[in-house]
């Protein structure tokens, strides 16, 4: 993947467009092509306006089921546009997320720095559960259990062949909260301590205690994508933006830099968390 294979379209117009609808949208053009039709002629057959057309195929309106079904027998595509929209439907990602999950399985290196909770890629199901069921508005179980089982296959990368180098900078007042309580935060942290062993990863712990230091602007994450690109990710609230200018990807690689300076060496990292497991676990 390269700058000019979306992530600056990403990160301005597409960022509020959800990948599957966007692919979506370009089978349904395809398909509509290859039987000659216009938009508008398609809308004729299938019952919707020329502009609901347009909207599926720019990816800006989601292909609900009852349109899919419509536009599936307009086009005699004989199911395969209903199939589609029900493989979207069993993602284990919000649609906002998929690009990011795509990116970050094929990634040859990830670099996280995280203020509110553990990374998704190091939590446990019962700390990624607890995390999920605190989402306002409320989901329903099928929702939190589905969003957890995305977030455990998104670990495979920490396995995958060949091994992505993998960098995570934790804020320490996170690694003390008991998050879904005493014993499921104390399993968290001997997974971390598992994690921290492995030779493709490295975990340092930033200390409360630490005045300042260059994370204010929040949580980040670095990429190097499939082909060497390098990118920067943020998050927000029920949505995220790939960063693909070279010169903002710089700043962030710079406040990454000097973070790790800033923060605990992975080996004085490694002992607070097993610090951490054996304070927590004495309070069960």
């Amino acid at each position: 993947m390269s700058v000019d294979d979306g992530y600056d379209d990403y990160d301005t117009r597409d960022s509020d467009r959800p990948l599957a609808w966007q692919l979506f949208g370009r089978q349904q053009r395809a398909l509509r092509e290859m039987r000659g039709l216009t938009q508008n002629e398609l809308g004729e057959r299938a019952g919707y306006s020329e502009s609901q057309i347009r909207g599926v195929e720019l990816g800006n309106r989601k292909p609900v089921l009852k349109y899919v079904k419509k536009i599936d027998s307009a086009l005699d595509a004989q199911g395969v546009l209903v199939a589609i929209v029900e493989d979207m439907a069993k993602r284990h990602h919000p649609d906002w997320f998929e690009k990011y999950a795509l990116t970050e399985a094929a990634a040859r290196k990830i670099y996280k720095y995280e203020t509110q909770v553990v990374s998704g890629l190091l939590q446990t199901e019962a700390y990624a559960r607890e995390v999920l069921s605190s989402y306002v508005p409320t989901l329903d179980e099928d929702e939190v259990e589905s969003l957890v089982a995305g977030r455990i296959e998104r670990q495979e990368l920490l396995t995958r062949k060949p091994s992505p180098t993998l960098g995570f900078v934790i804020e320490e007042w996170v690694l003390r909260r008991p998050t879904g309580g005493k014993k499921a935060m104390c399993e968290q942290l001997e997974h971390l301590v598992a994690c921290a062993g492995m030779r493709n990863v490295t975990i340092q712990v930033l200390e409360t205690r630490r005045g300042s230091h260059a994370g204010f602007d929040g949580s980040m994450t670095l990429l190097e994508a499939d082909d060497g690109t390098n990118l920067g990710y943020v998050e927000w609230q029920g949505g995220g933006r790939f960063i693909a200018d070279p010169k903002r990807v710089s700043e962030m690689e710079q406040r990454y830099g000097i973070l790790r300076t800033q923060a605990l060496s992975a080996e004085h990292s490694l002992q607070r968390l097993k610090d951490l497991t054996e304070e927590m676990a004495g309070e069960l």
